[in-house]
């Protein structure tokens, strides 16, 4: 079954680039502006878009997306009216779109018919932060048979073999948490970063993306010289929500922009 996912990291590689993938939180500044935010990230140079499902204990966010999460809620985002606006998205964009959420909302549906939906909506893989690998497998199954990828997080504390199942689990990407502790904006890449990503690789083929802590178009290229993608989240979320209430124009712009800086740090194609 062909995959937005797999193709994009696929051409990604062949041509010597790398991925830039930001994180947005369906519902904030409202869920109406996620069309055209979605679409205003792929025009400022993602390749890949992660698109957060609110719910009421996020797992391993910071303050900044926690709170992006609560303003949702508030705003009345459901499952269902996520679908909705990432199926008016995709009528315009082309670029991979990943659903990062809660195992609990997924149980809450059903897995199977939450994956149909998802993939029906437009969705093409699922990065869900607290699904235990042991009890994983079921999972990648059901995203399998729906046309999604699945991806699973090592974090700098998870042992050499863990991590090695981690990511044998994982059918899309594997997503490197680069430091301990919560989502958020740091100044600096963790050291030893290239050291853990040289050691994922040796453990699989798929492609690595490197999350928590980017929010410079230094730290992407930083990041990108050792990982296949970097993933930016706390630093976007801060700010569009400086945006609530200020219309739809005004939240993608920014997003635009500011997606625009960080893809200076990713390197340019290869040469033919």
């Amino acid at each position: 079954m062909p995959s937005r996912v797999k193709d994009s990291f696929a051409a990604l590689r062949s041509s010597g680039r790398r991925g830039l993938m930001p994180f947005v939180t369906a519902g904030d500044p409202s869920l109406d502006d996620l069309p055209d935010l979605l679409a205003a990230l792929e025009a400022g140079g993602a390749t890949a878009v992660e698109v957060g499902i609110p719910f009421s204990d996020p797992v391993a966010d910071g303050p900044v997306i926690a709170e992006s999460m609560q303003h949702a809620l508030r705003g009345g985002v459901t499952v269902a009216a996520v679908f909705a606006a990432v199926r008016e998205a995709r009528r315009r964009v082309s670029i991979p779109l990943v659903a990062m959420l809660s195992y609990s909302i997924v149980y809450r549906l059903g897995l199977d018919r939450f994956c149909e939906e998802a993939a029906a909506a437009g969705f093409d893989g699922l990065i869900i932060p607290d699904l235990a690998v042991e009890e994983s497998a079921e999972s990648a199954a059901a995203a399998a048979r729906a046309g999604l990828t699945l991806s699973l997080l090592v974090a700098p504390s998870t042992p050499p073999k863990r991590a090695a199942r981690l990511a044998e689990a994982s059918t899309g990407f594997v997503y490197v948490v680069s430091r301990a502790g919560i989502t958020g904006a740091d100044k600096d890449v963790p050291e030893g970063l290239a050291e853990r990503v040289a050691g994922l690789r040796a453990a699989t083929d798929l492609p690595l993306a490197v999350g928590f802590g980017i929010a410079s178009a230094a730290q992407v290229r930083q990041v990108v010289g050792a990982a296949d993608a970097a993933i930016v989240g706390s630093a976007l979320v801060r700010r569009l929500a400086g945006f609530r209430g200020d219309g739809h124009a005004a939240a993608a712009d920014a997003a635009r922009a500011f997606v625009a800086e960080l893809a200076a740090g990713l390197p340019a194609p290869a040469a033919a």
